[in-house]
């Protein structure tokens, strides 16, 4: 009994700590963060367990974000974004899908691939509304087998004339739609017996704090780097972190 209350308390700060941590990440790049930490999550536990907490922890995570930087966010962009998203949680929520470690792992492997696409092969804006209205579609259908879709929402910008400051927040709503998908799908799971003996509640509230204070740290760092450090370091940062994923997807497929 000791050893299994040790090993839950390892696991309750490893989560703690990882909410924090890449908060810092998502508070700097606007991306990033979510994409490590749902690695993280997927590790240590169960796949529909991992994706309900990375919900629950990102959504609050993101709606912190926004209020942080609520004077920047573009909200004309975000009705159309909205509709899609909505589509997106109808349409799934009549397939029977079971999500694995494995395609998980695929998932956050493959979408970093999209930052590197051709500016010209995809000239999306995100106040076109139907660019708006399809991308709401797709990255909340990520977000529901994956866990994350920064990668996706983040093709929305690229003929966009926004800054640095409107990119997060703006995003940051989006992200924020994109994890309620996940708690309305897979939230129930956490208030389970057997969710609640891996995650105690108090550990969840402990990481949403974490992770509100990793935005606020990011947000402390955002403040201080230029728009082209911003734009070129995050390709190759969730590149490097895309290619870990896709190792780890290999050592499960051939397990």
């Amino acid at each position: 009994m000791h050893r299994k209350e040790s090993q839950g308390m390892q696991v309750g700060v490893l989560i703690v700590a990882a909410a924090f941590l890449t908060s810092i990440l998502s508070g700097i790049f606007g991306m990033a963060g979510g994409l490590v930490f749902m690695g993280v999550l997927a590790w240590i536990l169960p796949v529909t367990t991992a994706l309900a907490l990375h919900g629950v922890i990102q959504f609050a995570s993101n709606a912190w974000r926004v209020l942080l930087h609520r004077m920047h966010v573009a909200w004309p962009v975000l009705i159309w974004f909205g509709i899609g998203a909505a589509a997106s949680i109808g349409f799934f929520s009549l397939v029977i899908f079971a999500p694995t470690k494995f395609y998980v792992f695929l998932g956050l492997g493959l979408m970093p691939i999209l930052v590197w696409l051709p500016e010209r092969w995809l000239a999306l804006d995100a106040t076109n509304r139907w660019h708006a209205l399809g991308g709401g579609f797709v990255s909340t259908g990520l977000a529901l087998v994956s866990g994350v879709s920064g990668p996706v929402t983040d093709l929305l910008f690229i003929h966009t004339k926004l800054n640095r400051h409107q990119v997060v927040a703006t995003k940051a709503v989006m992200q924020a739609i994109g994890h309620a998908s996940k708690i309305l799908v897979y939230g129930g799971l956490l208030l389970s017996a057997e969710a609640r003996a891996i995650i105690p509640l108090p550990v969840t509230a402990i990481a949403v704090v974490a992770s509100m204070a990793g935005i606020m740290v990011g947000g402390y760092v955002l403040d201080r780097i230029s728009d082209a450090h911003f734009r070129s370091s995050r390709r190759w940062i969730v590149t490097i972190i895309g290619a870990t994923f896709l190792v780890q997807a290999a050592q499960i497929a051939f397990a």
